[in-house]
């Protein structure tokens, strides 16, 4: 099993993720490819992401029985820990100074 998960991706993108996976809901798609056309896809959405971000994961023998690998600024982060990949979130940009600007700036 495969899914990406695509976000503000080109709809170029969007339309040849199409052409070979299922897109259940927007930017997610699904599907059974073999390893080979699996390595075509991620380089198509390497290629195709523009500004927007992507993540695929994929069924595969190892402990927790998938894999994913993640392109494009996010606040997900993969990390590996003791042979298991977790995710790590990034802090949250400071919202006070995200509204006010930088301090002197008033």
């Amino acid at each position: 099993m495969l899914v990406i998960v695509v976000e503000n991706a080109p709809p170029r993108l969007r339309g040849r993720l199409a052409l070979w996976l299922l897109e259940v809901r927007a930017g997610v798609y699904v599907g059974k490819v073999s390893q080979r056309t699996r390595e075509m896809i991620w380089r198509n959405v390497q290629e195709g992401v523009a500004g927007g971000n992507a993540i695929m994961a994929w069924s595969t023998n190892t402990e927790s029985g998938f894999d994913f690998q993640t392109l494009g600024a996010n606040r997900r982060l993969p990390v590996e820990m003791d042979g298991i990949k977790l995710v790590s979130f990034l802090p949250e940009e400071d919202s006070a100074e995200t509204r006010n600007g930088p301090p002197g700036d008033g």
